[in-house]
């Protein structure tokens, strides 16, 4: 017969999972103190970046990253040319407080782009570069018989990115997400409020400039979300955008 004074699985996962959540709520500030400290964070790395990007857009440096999108073209070491830093505040708990810290910026290329496509390739190219957020006219060409024979993109260089600092009060957790940073995707990261510090941004700060990606490794990865340069297109040439063949 079964032992009924020996704990079930079920109780035994049920101790453990309340004893776990009882050492998060713990580790866990108050409520009150946890909105004030992830407020004074942000409000730093807002003060940070707002200085850093004016400094940016004067020194206009190279960037170090390619940005592929698939084998259609490849845009090599943009300038950065001009951002800016914004906020956005709510009320919270009877306070109010930052919802969100966002940086955008823009980064330029050499040379624009003209792809010459065949006309059923075309659709799919202007959904990737409306994904990319890439500036884009697109015409058709035709023949001496006025049928279609290709279709022309012109494509200017310029890329859309942008950082999100995006705190969550409850869970006392601060979501970075990085769009068009290094390349056409966006990706998440999660820190708790100490992780956004000086040293954090300045990591950051290197990594969109293509100079290291330690702040890749400052916390683990939350969400990569689905790449829009993994699946080439057919038929279609490579453009690369650096100056050089």
């Amino acid at each position: 017969m079964a032992d009924s004074t020996k704990p079930t699985l079920l109780d035994q996962l049920r101790q453990k999972s309340e004893a776990l959540r009882a050492e998060d709520q713990a580790a866990r500030k108050p409520m009150e103190e946890a909105l004030q400290d992830i407020d004074r964070c942000l409000w730093r790395a807002f003060r940070w970046l707002d200085e850093a990007i004016g400094h940016l857009q004067v020194i206009r440096p190279r960037v170090g990253h390619i940005f592929h999108l698939g084998n259609l073209l490849s845009i090599e070491a943009p300038r950065f040319d001009r951002g800016f830093v914004t906020f956005r505040r709510r009320a919270l708990a009877g306070t109010e407080v930052l919802e969100h810290v966002e940086m955008f910026y823009r980064l330029e290329g050499t040379n624009p782009i003209t792809l010459r496509l065949n006309p059923a390739s075309a659709a799919g190219v202007d959904e990737r570069l409306r994904a990319s957020t890439l500036p884009y006219q697109y015409q058709t060409e035709y023949d001496e018989k006025r049928v279609v024979r290709h279709g022309v993109f012109q494509i200017q260089p310029a890329i859309s990115a942008s950082v999100r600092l995006e705190p969550n009060y409850h869970q006392q957790l601060i979501a970075v997400t990085l769009r068009n940073v290094d390349r056409f995707e966006s990706v998440s990261l999660e820190f708790g409020p100490d992780g956004i510090n000086e040293a954090a941004l300045e990591d950051m700060l290197k990594f969109m400039l293509g100079e290291a990606n330690g702040f890749l490794r400052r916390a683990p990865l939350a969400l990569i979300r689905n790449r829009r340069d993994d699946s080439p297109a057919q038929l279609s040439p490579l453009a690369r955008v650096n100056g050089r063949r």
